[in-house]
């Protein structure tokens, strides 16, 4: 406690005033025993005509301690200054505004990092983050593609530069461990001076510090960040070491599932090419076309397929159209399997039996329990005609559309494939003529649910009242047209795979014009 008057003269200092002030002593002026922010607060208040300025509490130091002196006024003008040490309080303050800080930044962090599953992206925000709250500038370093390793730099002007670096981590004390990903190592001070170029960018500066430290991912490697600070900054804390560790645990987190995520989507995308429908190109003196839609609106592929296998010149071409028991990925899984057996018994195509009976004991011999509906169908041109050689195994019958509008049901009934274990088949053969079409198709279509109740089927009948007012369509229109009605007889609700093949007899050959001159005709 200090009494001092209003002319800034002390009038009583108690034994702890004293000891914290060694020239307090009545008599003696205020400015001369006390620190200047005290005696500047003094003659603030003695300013005013009845001293109330003085009331105000003021805040200063004393050596290292911080204290808060309140004023309190007396008779005659004196005012009593009583000073608490509050250094641990507003340390305590401090401390937590701080970590309450460093937890806001490091949930932000999180979210943003977690936003995109993309690496490029999450090295991006890495260094952008990690060079506006931790550093001056920051880089991030990933494990190398091919000979190169990836960099993501940001300065201080919040700037991104993205490159690809043939650096050797081994130069740079503790990158080539911090790169290894798991275990996480402890960070590494490296001395400003032994810095390669490619961390020490030009714009910084003198460099005071520079610390490596891991981003840890899970169970694959990540990368290291390197945070730079100039040398008139400060110095990294041991706090602020142990905060940029937590903030590299998160960013390391994040990138490690990018990684996975591009890892796994390029694995599905090689194994997805596989498994969707080919591209359908004519056949020699053949006219093609297909539709795929499987049942899920955000899927690729589902349990019905087609293949077109070309035979060569003048023989026979291999089409298949099939419906394996499900939907989704797992159904797509032994769709590939029965497409890569059929693509492996094409020498044997000509003999329809045969290839069934195979494919059968294939898919008996296996761990699934499912079956598939299939239909071959053997193309070759004969004349101008068509001939379709048909063999049905469980699947709804195709349809063939005459010019004159007439549909007709090929029946070729047989057993499901992969169910028993002896198989009935019965091929039959059909002819078209120009302009005439055979649809083969799965039952996603007759059994499509909707209508103008919503529960009804689309059905056969139906299909083929449809397809009577198609007849001459080419094969492209014809099979658009079918799924486009099956589609909008579903309407929203939910449907099966929906496959559908046309195969047709061109209307029309090319030929050249008398002595191989001019541009020709088509006859019908």
């Amino acid at each position: 406690m200090l009494v001092a008057d209003a002319a800034g003269v002390i009038r009583h200092a108690n034994d702890a005033a004293r000891l914290l002030f060694a020239a307090a002593a009545p008599g003696v002026a205020l400015a001369d025993a006390a620190p200047p922010w005290l005696a500047r607060a003094h003659a603030r208040g003695t300013e005013g005509v009845d001293g109330a300025a003085a009331r105000e509490r003021v805040h200063g130091t004393v050596g290292e301690r911080t204290f808060a002196a309140h004023p309190a006024g007396r008779d005659g003008g004196d005012t009593v200054w009583w000073l608490v040490d509050d250094t641990d309080q507003r340390r305590l303050s401090e401390a937590l505004r701080i970590e309450r800080s460093r937890t806001e930044f490091l949930s932000e962090a999180s979210t943003e990092l977690l936003s995109s599953l993309n690496l490029d992206r999450c090295m991006e925000v890495t260094a952008r983050l990690a060079a506006r709250h931790l550093a001056d500038a920051a880089l991030v370093i990933v494990p190398p593609v091919g000979r190169r390793h990836p960099v993501a730099y940001c300065g201080p002007d919040g700037a991104i530069v993205r490159e690809e670096l043939a650096v050797e981590p081994a130069d740079v004390p503790g990158l080539a461990e911090a790169l290894q990903g798991f275990p996480p190592m402890p960070s590494r001070w490296i001395d400003p001076a032994t810095a390669p170029g490619w961390l020490a960018r030009e714009g910084l500066g003198d460099l005071g510090s520079l610390v490596v430290t891991s981003l840890p991912g899970h169970g694959v490697p990540a990368g290291a960040l390197v945070l730079l600070r100039r040398s008139d900054g400060r110095s990294f804390s041991e706090g602020e070491e142990v905060f940029a560790r937590l903030f590299a645990a998160r960013a390391g987190a994040a990138m490690s599932a990018a990684r996975l995520y591009a890892e796994q989507s390029q694995v599905t995308e090689m194994l997805m090419r596989e498994l969707l429908p080919p591209q359908v190109h004519h056949l020699e003196g053949v006219e093609l076309a297909a539709r795929y839609r499987p049942s899920g609106d955000g899927e690729r592929v589902g349990g019905d397929f087609y293949d077109v296998h070309p035979g060569a010149s003048g023989e026979e071409s291999l089409v298949v159209l099939g419906d394996v028991c499900g939907k989704g990925l797992e159904a797509a899984v032994l769709t590939g399997k029965i497409r890569t057996t059929l693509q492996a018994l094409l020498p044997m195509a000509g003999d329809h039996r045969r290839v069934l009976e195979l494919l059968n004991g294939v898919l008996l011999g296996g761990d699934q329990t499912r079956f598939v509906t299939l239909v071959l169908a053997s193309v070759r041109r004969a004349g101008g005609r068509v001939r379709i050689r048909l063999t049905g195994a469980g699947h709804p019958p195709p349809l063939v559309v005459r010019a004159d509008g007439t549909v007709e049901r090929v029946i070729s009934k047989g057993t499901l494939i992969g169910a028993l274990d002896e198989i009935v088949c019965n091929p039959v053969e059909v002819a078209l003529d120009p302009g005439e079409t055979c649809l083969l198709y799965t039952d996603g279509i007759t059994e499509a649910k909707g209508g103008p109740l919503g529960g009804e089927l689309f059905g056969e009948e139906r299909l083929r009242r449809e397809l009577a007012d198609c007849a001459g369509m080419p094969p492209e229109a014809l099979a658009e047209r079918v799924q486009m009605l099956a589609a909008e007889w579903v309407g929203g609700g939910y449907h099966d795979d929906m496959a559908v093949v046309a195969v047709s007899a061109p209307r029309g050959a090319h030929l050249s014009a008398v002595g191989g001159h001019g541009p020709g005709r088509f006859t019908q």
